[in-house]
């Protein structure tokens, strides 16, 4: 056991060491080894915060970190492989992700929807006003041109995505409300998605309303109904499917951003940290307004949390494969890109945070063994 916690002090011991090394040979004018030492930077980081039981959960955020680093150096491996363009993969992958969430889900995940009549309509309706108006109102405050203002509005108008289910796990969130929550936007997504597109960014985009609800059909829902299908015919007999898929999903996640990274790497170096902060905002504004909207009307504190992080945490997945099907993934394909690893490390922070806060139920709790032992 020392050996290994030794292990996972020395390379991230080792990773600060690269990230040093990164910023003198920039300041030397070495530009050409900056990128390969600043991979480095955060490959070690992320097999050494392994050793470290609070930090762990961010190690696939930091993979993905280290891929986008390798995309904006040298984005001409990443664009296409001999003749075949890499950004084709995109639709393939998200279908293959929103399969493995079909596998993982039954006819029971829609049973919330009766349960918690209250919640899941408060929550669907947090999830598809609060985040849409956030996007275009930063949109417009930054003056992004039109595509990358479209690409923000995208991200707002896409439903939750799986990360959600995980970080309401984490924060001692009400986890049954969140897969609802999830399944119900997902399958909304269809409907929903271009109709606030068409609305909000039909005058800076060209929106085909009906392309695009055909497009997230394809991407989404199809997929989903084969991976009910296939869990229902083989439920009980492919626990390998099990562990594979979310394995699956984090590969196909961090393939994704790495080639829309690739793609849109002239104009991320343009406007790169306005949309980073932009995207901050609009991340963080899903979690205020979610959760205190929340509260305004009642709801129970694990309701609260819950619905904070699926309005917080989009699919930009989808997004991007949206982005793709209206051929513009080097432009409208950025905002779900960069906010795509961004929300994993808010996300993580704050239901690690909210995890060591009591929810209310144990404050009750020990209410009443305060009554029964008087």
């Amino acid at each position: 056991m020392a050996v290994n916690t030794n292990f996972f002090k020395i390379l991230t011991g080792l990773a600060f060491v690269a990230l040093a090394t990164a910023f003198f040979l920039y300041n030397q004018g070495f530009e050409t080894w900056v990128g390969p030492v600043l991979a480095l930077f955060f490959v070690c980081l992320a097999i050494g915060i392994q050793g470290w039981e609070k930090l762990k959960g961010f190690s696939f955020t930091i993979w993905i970190f280290a891929a986008v680093t390798i995309s904006m150096f040298y984005p001409e491996y990443f664009q296409t492989a001999w003749t075949f363009e890499l950004k084709i993969l995109i639709v393939p992958l998200l279908q293959l992700i929103m399969f493995g969430m079909g596998t993982a889900m039954s006819l029971q995940d829609f049973a919330g929807v009766i349960k918690m009549p209250k919640a899941v309509f408060i929550g669907l309706i947090c999830q598809f006003s609060i985040m849409p108006v956030v996007g275009i109102s930063l949109a417009t405050l930054f003056g992004f041109p039109p595509e990358i203002a479209a690409g923000v509005v995208l991200v707002g108008s896409s439903p939750s995505g799986l990360a959600s289910n995980v970080m309401a796990y984490l924060a001692r969130a009400n986890l049954a409300l969140s897969v609802t929550l999830t399944t119900v936007a997902t399958l909304l997504a269809p409907l929903m998605t271009p109709l606030l597109m068409n609305l909000l960014a039909g005058q800076l985009v060209h929106i085909d309303f009906w392309g695009m609800m055909w497009d997230i059909t394809k991407i989404v829902i199809l997929p989903i109904i084969a991976g009910l299908i296939f869990n229902k015919l083989v439920h009980g007999r492919a626990d390998w499917l099990d562990n594979a898929m979310p394995k699956v999903s984090m590969v196909s996640i961090a393939i994704i951003i790495t080639i829309i990274t690739a793609a849109g790497r002239d104009s991320l170096l343009e406007i790169g940290l306005a949309l980073i902060l932009t995207s901050f905002m609009h991340n963080m504004a899903g979690y205020f307004f979610g959760y205190w909207g929340c509260r305004l009307v009642k709801l129970d504190e694990k309701s609260c949390r819950t619905i904070a992080l699926e309005v917080g945490m989009q699919n930009g997945g989808l997004a991007s494969g949206i982005a793709l099907q209206m051929g513009k993934v080097a432009t409208i394909g950025l905002a779900p890109a960069v906010f795509g690893p961004l929300m994993n490390i808010t996300g993580s922070s704050l239901a690690t945070w909210w995890r060591g806060r009591p929810t209310g139920e144990e404050v009750n709790t020990q209410e009443a063994r305060s009554e029964v032992t008087t």
